[in-house]
């Protein structure tokens, strides 16, 4: 099984963080920001990734710093579980309707950094969560699994599920392009012979 332990500490925040690949969705998710860690249960849940993290930060400054530093720490867990990545499909996407909305996902561990991210939410706020922040979150993971990570809301009404539709969108791409290629095998997937 593929998994990975991390502890990031700065002076802004400090997360713990195991991550096993083939799980069975479970999590214990605790940042302090009760709309993320609703979000990062339910990615658990639907990439079926075991996920157990704990974040402290400076909440009475901003969101800013924990959001983007849990984003970093989770792409970091990735990267360091997937390893060399061979045999891996490498990229996934998913189109995940949430009631009247419509999110889409995509995602690439090409060991090469991009995020472009559009949720087409307007509120400052979603629960208790600033909701501009969940680009920072995904920018954060982008950076940190060497990833490219492009979602997009289509359409709906509630932020909420606007947030929530790619948050399962991008669990759902991401338990794609970690899965096993039966067909590469131990195939490195890309023609550089690099990722």
């Amino acid at each position: 099984m593929r998994k990975s332990r991390l502890k990031r500490v700065t002076t802004e925040t400090q997360i713990q963080l195991a991550l096993t690949l083939e799980g069975r969705g479970r999590y214990d998710v605790s940042t302090g920001i009760r709309f993320l860690d609703h979000m990062l249960e339910l990615f658990a849940r639907h990439g079926a990734f075991d996920l157990k993290l704990k974040a402290t930060g400076d909440l009475d400054v901003d969101q800013h710093h924990t959001v983007e530093d849990v984003g970093i720490a989770l792409g970091e867990a990735f990267r360091a579980a997937l390893g060399d990545k061979r045999g891996i499909m490498r990229a996934g996407y998913f189109v995940m309707p949430m009631d009247e909305t419509l999110g889409v996902a995509a995602v690439d561990f090409s060991g090469r950094v991009a995020a472009v991210i559009n949720t087409q939410v307007k509120t400052r706020l979603v629960g208790d969560l600033q909701a501009e922040l969940v680009e920072d979150f995904f920018e954060g993971f982008a950076r940190g699994a060497r990833a490219n990570v492009h979602l997009k809301t289509i359409y709906g009404r509630s932020s909420h599920h606007k947030i929530e539709a790619l948050f399962k969108a991008f669990a759902r791409a991401l338990r794609v392009a970690c899965s096993r290629d039966r067909q590469l095998a131990r195939m490195l997937p890309s023609t550089k012979g690099l990722l």
